[in-house]
């Protein structure tokens, strides 16, 4: 069994849109792949990952640095995918 762990890593959002409804809801996707803990911050709002409406009260625009927070079992593989796709800006050819 794996240990516990928590895990804080910043991102550039790099996307032209930013963290709009349809890259919202592929983050939010990514995060409920996974049983550990996701928060997302950008300046002082955190919001739960797996939250769309969470998410989109960020309103993070391209260029923003967001947080995340990784904290359970498979925190380390949440990171992972998560980081993938926020540097691959959300799958978003533009």
């Amino acid at each position: 069994m794996s240990a516990k762990r928590e895990l804080v890593k910043q991102f550039e959002i790099v996307n032209r849109l930013g963290l709009h409804a349809r890259a919202a809801a592929v983050l939010v996707q990514t995060a409920q792949q996974f049983t550990c803990d996701v928060e997302i911050i950008k300046d002082s709002l955190a919001v739960n990952g797996k939250s769309i409406m969470g998410i989109l009260m960020l309103a993070a625009a391209k260029g923003v640095t967001i947080t995340v927070k990784t904290n359970g079992t498979d925190a380390d593989a949440a990171m992972d995918a998560i980081g993938n796709l926020v540097r691959a800006g959300f799958g978003e050819n533009d």
